[in-house]
């Protein structure tokens, strides 16, 4: 069994939690390249907005599960490691957020849902050990990796600006499934990743539009 978490990571998971879901994401770095804004006719503004809703709604999900895995991570070097990638993954949140204003839209209403589902898995995850919550981190970003080459596929011809943020955000993510892979991860059993797709696509479809 994992050790209890000190009362200082408690209350940190907390704040962590609050600024992710409620507060506007701080802008750290800036997407490299990014061009000027294009005009996109009102179908195209629409669907741009339902996929960087998505992404958005991704990158809420991966502080959450990142966040969870820290609070119960067996090992100094494991937290740290997971710290990091939240903070990466926070300026991909930024981003998507920066690009739902200019495309004039919302973030999705069921953030605080993907939040806590996602921070109960990365917990649950490192509860058992460091090496399974690894594996957790790899295979959500191969899925990830994959939902963002179909975005990259459907969004408007137009849109190069949506396109350069999420073709960086598919970069890093990679890279943060490399790093866990070196650090350790074990592959997951074949139902848990099975589990992690059919969840993913529920909430896919569902962030599109909420």
């Amino acid at each position: 069994m994992a050790p209890a978490p000190s009362l200082d990571l408690l209350l940190q998971a907390v704040d962590n939690g609050l600024r992710a879901v409620f507060a506007p994401a701080p802008l750290g770095r800036r997407v490299p390249g990014l061009p000027p804004e294009a005009p996109l006719d009102e179908a195209g503004r629409r669907h741009a907005a339902g996929l960087m809703r998505v992404n958005h709604a991704g990158e809420i999900a991966a502080q959450a599960l990142y966040h969870g895995q820290a609070l119960l991570a067996r090992n100094a070097a494991t937290r740290e490691f997971l710290l990091q990638a939240a903070a990466e993954e926070g300026d991909h949140l930024a981003w998507c957020e920066q690009r739902l204003n200019e495309l004039r839209s919302h973030r999705s209403l069921l953030n605080p849902l993907w939040y806590a589902g996602s921070f109960a898995i990365g917990a649950a995850a490192a509860a058992i050990n460091d090496r399974l919550s690894l594996g957790f981190v790899t295979e959500t970003e191969h899925q990830v990796e994959g939902h963002l080459e179909e975005h990259l596929q459907s969004l408007p011809k137009d849109d190069a600006r949506s396109r350069r943020i999420v073709e960086t955000m598919q970069r890093e993510e990679a890279g943060h499934a490399a790093a866990a892979k070196a650090a350790g991860a074990v592959e997951l059993p074949l139902p848990v990743r099975a589990a992690m797709k059919l969840t993913s696509k529920l909430m896919t479809r569902t962030a599109y539009w909420l």
